[in-house]
């Protein structure tokens, strides 16, 4: 088993901010950059957040993520956007798009958003949730141009990225519905968090080099590597491969047809859909059925070993309640990778857990 380190959260983003800085990144860049990525670990998707640092620095190295950049409008018809990313920081990219978008939704009812050539969105419930902020519904198909990670339903190779898809609904009075899922079992970053801890996956995740099932997460890693599967067997491939078509071929006009020559960089393309719900009927009808709905839900009786129905957004909450409290969990293996991307960069990173305000050290 790894070792672990707890870190309090802002001493650990001020860490996270001096390696961002690395990359020739504006204030703004970085604050955008680091934040999100420590909010992702907040929430307890740890495969999203400061572990894909090394991931990004490497991109940056050959070329394939450029700081700095700010989406080009390629297309501007009032409610309907398109845009390149110009393989910018995702964090950064997106939350510009996505401010661009919510203008015009709330200024047409609704907005089509297409972005494409961004680099890594990260955790794409980070958009949704900006979206719910607004009082907008949102919902967002997402592709990935990397290595494939992802197994058609059926099939003994990696054929697709792990294809991610988000839904935003505010809800009055209450916290917002955010689904967000990949359509892969689990996303590559989890397997990557469990190769680092140095745990199994469990069975039915992953298959490895010659097509079968396998728990070892190195195949998803660092090989020989195999394929991760589809969530929901068919369900999981068929929504994989909506987000394949809308968010790469249509929103950025690229989608995967084949192998990305070893390149580091992660590409993603996001068909977005705004709408304002006071716009399109009925406001106070929408809210009354929406939580109408959610109670008759959530009352139902837990089944053994559940202690209660909890709704999609739920568990990130009840994540960051308990990590603001007792820390961020960080592998040794992750630390160090990280620390060694600082490296690269050559950035002067303390490697006590006492500057990252580290409350605590595990087996």
């Amino acid at each position: 088993m790894a070792d672990f380190h707890r870190f309090e959260s802002e001493p650990l983003c001020d860490v996270v901010r001096e390696i961002v800085r690395g990359f020739g990144s504006d204030a703004r860049e970085v604050d955008l950059v680091s934040e999100n990525l420590v909010r992702a670990n907040l929430y307890g998707h740890d495969s999203h957040g400061i572990g894909m640092l090394p991931r990004y620095v490497e991109a940056y190295l050959e070329g394939s993520l450029k700081p700095n950049a700010q989406p080009r409008i390629r297309i501007d018809q009032g409610p309907m956007l398109a845009l390149d990313g110009q393989t910018g920081f995702g964090q950064s990219i997106g939350h510009a798009a996505m401010a661009m978008g919510i203008e015009r939704a709330r200024e047409h009812g609704t907005c089509i958003m297409a972005l494409g050539n961004a680099h890594h969105l990260g955790r794409i419930g980070e958009w949704a949730e900006m979206a719910v902020a607004a009082g907008l519904v949102s919902v967002h198909f997402v592709n990935v141009i990397s290595r494939p990670l992802v197994a058609a339903w059926g099939g003994r190779d990696a054929r697709l990225g792990t294809n991610p898809f988000a839904i935003g609904i505010p809800i009055e009075g209450r916290e917002p519905f955010i689904l967000d899922l990949a359509t892969s079992v689990i996303a590559q970053g989890k397997a990557r968090v469990a190769y680092n801890k140095g745990v199994p996956l469990a069975p039915g995740q992953l298959l490895d080099h010659e097509g079968r099932s396998t728990t070892n997460p190195a195949h998803a890693v660092v090989g020989p590597l195999g394929a991760l599967l589809p969530f929901g067997e068919h369900k999981g491939f068929g929504l994989s491969l909506a987000c394949e078509i809308l968010g790469g071929a249509l929103a950025a006009g690229l989608a995967v047809h084949g192998p990305d020559e070893g390149k580091k960089r992660v590409l993603n393309g996001m068909l977005t859909i705004l709408i304002d719900p006071a716009r399109l009927g009925d406001a106070q009808g929408f809210a009354e059925q929406t939580l109408a709905c959610l109670d008759w839900v959530t009352a139902s009786p837990p089944q053994d070993g559940v202690e209660a129905v909890m709704l999609a957004g739920e568990p990130e909450r009840r994540a960051c309640t308990e990590r603001r409290a007792h820390g961020i969990p960080v592998d040794g293996a992750t630390w160090s990778a990280i620390l060694a991307a600082a490296d690269k960069l050559g950035v002067e990173v303390d490697r006590s857990t006492r500057h990252v305000g580290g409350l605590s050290a595990e087996a």
